[in-house]
């Protein structure tokens, strides 16, 4: 079994950073994509940013310019820099990845998520 568990949510002051990690634990055979997702309350799940295996990044309008997303293959972690905070960015953020364990299909896998509250 397959297991994301996400760290670095917290309480933060509009303007500030925080550094999300996400790690995945199991029998791993790859990973392709990884990507970071929120749900703010009474709103539906978005994507933040998302990043391949191999190739370019993709991110949310909202968090271009302000959010970074890294991936260290050799650890199965991918990481979310997060600078200039919004209150806006408040929300529970979740950790994904398309996982391929040894002699099974590849399945999509989520972490219980982090909160991250900015306060104004």
């Amino acid at each position: 079994q397959v297991q994301l568990v996400e760290s670095g949510g917290g309480l933060v002051q509009a303007g500030g950073s925080l550094r999300l990690s996400c790690t995945a634990s199991g029998r791993i055979a790859s990973i392709n994509t990884m990507g970071w997702y929120r749900q703010a309350p009474g709103k539906q799940r978005e994507l933040v940013a998302t990043i391949p295996a191999g190739g370019s990044t993709n991110y949310a309008d909202s968090v271009k310019g302000r959010f970074t997303i890294s991936r260290d293959n050799a650890k199965n972690t991918v990481y979310l820099q997060m600078n200039s905070l919004k209150p806006e960015d408040t929300a529970v953020y979740y950790c994904n990845a398309a996982v391929r364990q040894y002699y099974r299909s590849p399945e999509d896998c989520w972490g219980k998520g982090t909160l991250v509250t900015v306060s104004s």
